[in-house]
């Protein structure tokens, strides 16, 4: 990619694919059943983004509570999914700009700018979610936020990487295109 750029018909489309991998995380985040897990004995508690779900003793029944009941559940789960879907959107964006042969980099400044955004929305949601779980749901024994909740944090500092390089891209268009004449620092004698 150093040698070539964005240019090498390989290359480009490592943009769209590490995108297709925050998609692949957010779905993973949003239908995990793991933002928070009990920690230690007895495992009697576990959550996801929608439902809070509890057992009395190891090996009973899991009876689960919807979090849309509550006005702050509705808002972790609103604006995680608005960043989502805006995710998805630029990823459909990046598949468009870099199919065609001309690079359009106003577009793929464009992409960026919606990135940062859709990082906004992310990080509310992972932020009202634990801060309202823990201060209005009863939890017994040592709880921790678990393996969805990260994929949720991973997929909100992927927009945001993402968004930095979308964004930063068009300030290489000439190199990137090969329109700038390479300098030697060697010199023959």
């Amino acid at each position: 990619m150093v040698k070539y750029g964005l240019d090498y018909t390989r290359c480009r489309w490592i943009l769209p694919l590490l995108l297709g991998i925050g998609v692949i995380f957010g779905i993973i985040a949003l239908a995990g059943r793991g933002w928070l897990e009990s920690q230690t004995l007895p495992y009697v508690h576990q959550a996801s983004l929608w439902e809070s779900c509890q057992r009395p003793q190891q090996g009973g029944e899991w009876t689960c509570e919807s979090l849309m009941g509550y006005a702050w559940g509705r808002a972790a789960a609103a604006t995680y999914l608005v960043g989502f879907l805006l995710l998805v959107i630029c990823f459909a964006l990046a598949i468009i700009a870099f199919a065609i042969d001309t690079l359009r980099f106003n577009f793929i400044r464009g992409i960026g700018g919606l990135l940062f955004v859709a990082a906004v929305f992310s990080i509310m949601g992972l932020v009202i979610y634990p801060v309202k779980f823990s201060t209005e749901i009863e939890m017994t024994g040592i709880n921790m936020f678990s393996w969805a909740y990260g994929f949720g944090w991973t997929t909100a500092i992927m927009e945001i990487c993402l968004g930095f390089f979308f964004c930063c891209l068009p300030n290489y268009e000439d190199q990137i295109l090969g329109n700038v004449k390479p300098t030697y620092f060697y010199s023959s004698p």
